[in-house]
């Protein structure tokens, strides 16, 4: 009677043994952090941003912090032509915009300028990006942080809108020669650059990106 005592308990042990090891497995990959429809998956090297456009969705309240006048009253009228337009979400895809430009222009990457610029902007960038490489010359600069983004500017001109934005930026400049000589500028020290780039959308289009249609230095 004994032994049977213990052979019963022994197989109650190693059921329970077993029972804790399959549920402590379960728990623990229960645990894991399941990624949700919110979460975006990392950029891929070489992926390039989306271009610049309006978010989707129902039309929210403007907010414009530190805006006024003609510039809040322009945002204004922007917002009610357009309902999916966001002056939060611009700006934020201004700055991407503005680092995607210039990283274009520097690298000599015609096909994205056009994506991004209208003919006349694109056609200056292209002008510079030529005697650039007819000179021989490549420029390795580098965009070290874009401390300010503010809407300078604003207006809506019958259906095109209009933005201008003034960037404030360090950006570490250098000029090299075709043989990779520095003749121009450092990678040690970065220039504030401050800029003033206007683009514009026409609000019946049927594409939602903006467009650079002006570049002015602040």
């Amino acid at each position: 009677m004994v032994i049977e005592i213990v052979i019963l308990a022994m197989i109650a042990a190693f059921l329970g043994l077993r029972l804790y090891s399959v549920l402590g497995r379960r728990a623990e990959h229960e645990e894991e952090p399941i990624p949700t429809r919110f979460e975006q998956p990392d950029r891929q090297p070489g992926a390039r941003p989306a271009p610049l456009q309006p978010s989707a969705g129902a039309q929210r309240p403007v907010e414009l912090p530190g805006l006024g006048g003609l510039v809040e009253q322009a945002i204004r009228q922007i917002a009610a032509a357009d309902r999916y337009f966001d002056v939060q979400a611009f700006l934020q895809g201004a700055r991407g915009a503005y680092q995607t430009i210039l990283e274009a222009f520097w690298r000599g990457d015609r096909e994205e300028l056009q994506m991004l610029c209208t003919p006349d902007v694109y056609a200056s960038f292209a002008a510079a990006i030529a005697a650039r490489e007819e000179a021989g010359e490549v420029l390795d600069n580098r965009l070290v942080r874009v401390e300010e983004v503010i809407v300078q500017s604003a207006a809506l001109d019958g259906r095109m809108a209009r933005i201008g934005v003034r960037f404030t930026a360090d950006i570490a400049a250098v000029t090299r020669d075709r043989d990779g000589n520095v003749v121009a500028g450092s990678l040690d020290d970065a220039i504030e650059s401050r800029d003033i780039w206007t683009f514009a959308r026409s609000i019946d289009a049927t594409g939602p990106d903006w467009l650079l249609e002006e570049t002015d230095e602040a």
